[in-house]
């Protein structure tokens, strides 16, 4: 099996998911499904979900749905995150952002549909009840206001101000790498996975997003990626460049790796799917 099969199964979650762009309301569909499935994306988070429920023995397949799910939660948090009021993004992956190729208001109700659509994925897993209510509780747990929303509010309140590492860690430890650990421990629970295994998965995770962002910031500096290059700069945000210095945190994202390659060998089982996603995600530059 390879990442290929997991990345068509996702694909096809998604457009199953998504209510068809000729339904009423005709434009807010057509949002969502711009948000989400046209122009791509990594698709990081439903395939590191997929390859959590391999690497700890369970079947992938049941759980399409629920990763699909995940995925547009990613993309509420996106949408809602390149909005004016916020980060004010006229792009996203070289294209013009939701708001940009609609509306605001559409961009903000796209968004709001989105994160219901996710949650609601995981009643369409044929698993195990009690591991369906648990997995909702990570999901929850992760994009609340102590987390994913908590970090995307501290990330503005922060923007200007000196830069700090306690702050910068606190902000992506919630921004980006809740979603992150949540799809993978949210993979192994609704497979039956044993407690050292879930605690592996949530080091892994934590480790996996440190060095993506890092790289995403990295990226900024340049404007890889479809980003703007310095716009994080411009905007005065809390990044680990501005805290560390460029080659401080090539190195910081270096160990990350380390740590998250490191959290596997604990993990055990068959993990070649989400070293793979180690190099599709952090290592598929050549900064580090």
């Amino acid at each position: 099996m390879e990442l290929a099969d997991l990345r068509r199964a996702v694909e096809a979650g998604l457009d199953a998911l998504l209510p068809p762009a000729h339904e009423r309301p005709r434009r807010l569909h057509a949002a969502m499904r711009y948000a989400v499935l046209e122009g791509g994306g990594k698709r990081l988070r439903p395939l590191l979900m997929l390859a959590a429920a391999h690497a700890v023995g369970g079947a992938w397949e049941p759980l399409v749905p629920a990763a699909a799910g995940v995925e547009c939660i990613h993309a509420y948090s996106l949408v809602h995150d390149d909005l004016p009021a916020l980060d004010d993004d006229d792009l996203r992956r070289g294209r013009p952002s939701l708001h940009r190729a609609f509306d605001e208001a559409t961009a903000l109700l796209a968004g709001d549909a989105l994160l219901p659509l996710g949650f609601g994925s995981l009643a369409q897993v044929a698993v195990v009840p009690e591991r369906c209510r648990l997995a909702l509780a990570i999901l929850a747990a992760a994009t609340g206001s102590t987390a994913l929303v908590g970090g995307q509010a501290e990330d503005l309140m922060a923007e200007g101000q000196p830069p700090s590492l306690e702050r910068v860690e606190w902000i992506h430890a919630r921004k980006t790498s809740a979603l992150i650990e949540a799809a993978l421990e949210m993979g192994a629970v609704l497979v039956g996975a044993e407690a050292r295994q879930r605690a592996a998965l949530r080091r892994f995770g934590r480790a996996y997003g440190l060095a993506f962002q890092i790289l995403d910031d990295l990226l900024d500096l340049t404007g890889g990626a479809g980003k703007e290059a310095g716009g994080d700069h411009a905007r005065g945000k809390q990044t680990y460049p501005a805290v560390l210095g460029r080659e401080g945190a090539v190195a910081a994202g270096r160990a990350a790796i380390d740590e998250a390659r490191a959290a596997l060998v604990e993990l055990g089982g068959d993990t070649r799917l989400l070293e793979a996603l180690v190099r599709e995600g952090p290592l598929r530059s050549d900064l580090f």
